[in-house]
């Protein structure tokens, strides 16, 4: 491939779709640097792998030679994004937006190239307006337009509320463009119509309209679901090195390869085919794929020795080779009258239900220290400490309190 075609190939990689791609190219052929949107509101103070997949697009961006703006929504933070809600986003205080918005910048550094970064804030222009700006603003679109998107068209057939200041996000999200001049802007797929948005407020304004690239909303562990804190299947980048190895490791096989192509930079589209044919064939062991994902992942946000002392600690426990002191200790209240071992496992995580924790050790899948265990009557009291153990992928290191 020549360099554009290498260009636009890094680019698309985990896309699930680009607006405009013949526009695309067209600015890319022109050599100058285009200016890259992304846009964050600051509603949680921690950030989790799900949000790194715009974040590495980023990333590529950069290394393309493009200009990245990293947008800190602290105006529209305070609004409340209503994308994907069933009722009214509970808006964020000042103090609160600005408190998530310091946290957000000195992890969004772990993957984004700081001196290549444009960090703005979009109370810079809405700081600035009056009750008529934003009025004006509120004319350029209609109501019916606005219950177009999905999640209003839902509840507005429901008959749920719908505030008219969440009519408002969408449109300020759009002018977000309009202010710093974007040539593309980036978001999760359920933000499509925010980001055309951006397109048609930048036409209104005589700018040529920005490309949108969209990309896929990351699985969590469970393979099923959006990674969410809520849900608990999330991995945190400010996580230990030994809870970003552990946690990888207990994915599915096939969720592996989404990840690969989402948050991976070591690893090409070429790589990953040959992969997936060593796999298949038997020459390549799925958990050493799996492993060096880990290992990428543990190093970009830590280091590379916190990586390799994360992985001695998991090999410790799955394939009893070194130091299980590696893992990291967790401190479980204990009853008065202690846990049954069922109880137990369910305490610690390792698995979901106490009868799902009684059939893994009727099959024998439960460990302690290393030692199948079988005895469901055997009671834990304050004081123990050990590593617990289900199947293959599932661990804690724990200690009664």
């Amino acid at each position: 491939m020549n360099d554009m075609e290498q260009a636009l190939a890094l680019i698309a990689r985990g896309a699930d779709e680009i607006i405009k791609k013949e526009d695309l190219e067209a600015r890319l052929k022109t050599g100058r640097p285009l200016r890259i949107k992304a846009g964050f509101d600051p509603t949680a103070p921690d950030l989790h792998l799900g949000h790194t997949v715009l974040l590495n697009k980023m990333r590529q961006f950069q290394d393309l030679g493009h200009q990245v703006i990293f947008l800190i929504g602290d105006f529209t933070g305070m609004i409340g994004d209503p994308t994907g809600k069933n009722v009214t986003r509970k808006p964020l205080t000042r103090e609160d937006v600005l408190a998530n918005a310091e946290t957000y910048a000195e992890q969004v550094y772990k993957v984004l190239d700081k001196d290549k970064t444009e960090l703005r804030f979009n109370s810079e222009w809405f700081g600035k307006m009056g009750a008529a700006d934003m009025i004006r603003l509120a004319a350029q679109h209609t109501v019916a337009r606005m219950l177009e998107r999905d999640d209003f068209a839902k509840r507005y057939k429901a008959e749920q509320p719908i505030a008219i200041h969440e009519f408002l996000y969408p449109l300020v999200q759009g002018y977000d463009s309009v202010a710093l001049e974007c040539d593309v802007e980036l978001g999760g797929t359920d933000q499509k119509f925010n980001l055309l948005m951006g397109r048609a407020l930048q036409e209104h304004h005589g700018q040529p309209p920005q490309i949108v690239l969209t990309m896929p909303l990351l699985e969590g562990l469970d393979g099923v679901n959006k990674m969410s804190k809520s849900l608990g299947n999330y991995i945190g980048i400010n996580e230990p090195a030994i809870d970003i190895v552990t946690k990888t490791m207990k994915i599915g096989d096939e969720l592996m390869w989404r990840w690969f192509e989402l948050l991976s930079f070591e690893v090409s589209m070429d790589e990953l085919v040959r992969m997936k044919a060593e796999i298949a064939s038997g020459a390549l062991n799925p958990r050493d794929a799996k492993l060096r994902l880990a290992r990428e992942l543990a190093t970009r946000f830590h280091d590379a020795a916190a990586a390799e002392q994360a992985i001695a600690g998991w090999h410790a426990v799955v394939r009893g080779e070194g130091d299980t002191s590696l893992l990291p200790l967790t401190d479980i209240p204990a009853p008065a009258e202690g846990f049954r071992l069922a109880a137990l496992l369910t305490a610690a995580g390792v698995t979901p239900s106490n009868s799902e924790a009684n059939r893994k050790l009727k099959e024998r899948a439960v460990r302690i220290d290393g030692e199948v265990v079988e005895d469901a009557s055997r009671v834990f009291v304050a004081g123990f400490e050990g590593v617990l153990q289900v199947g293959k992928r599932n661990f804690a290191r724990i200690r009664l309190i």
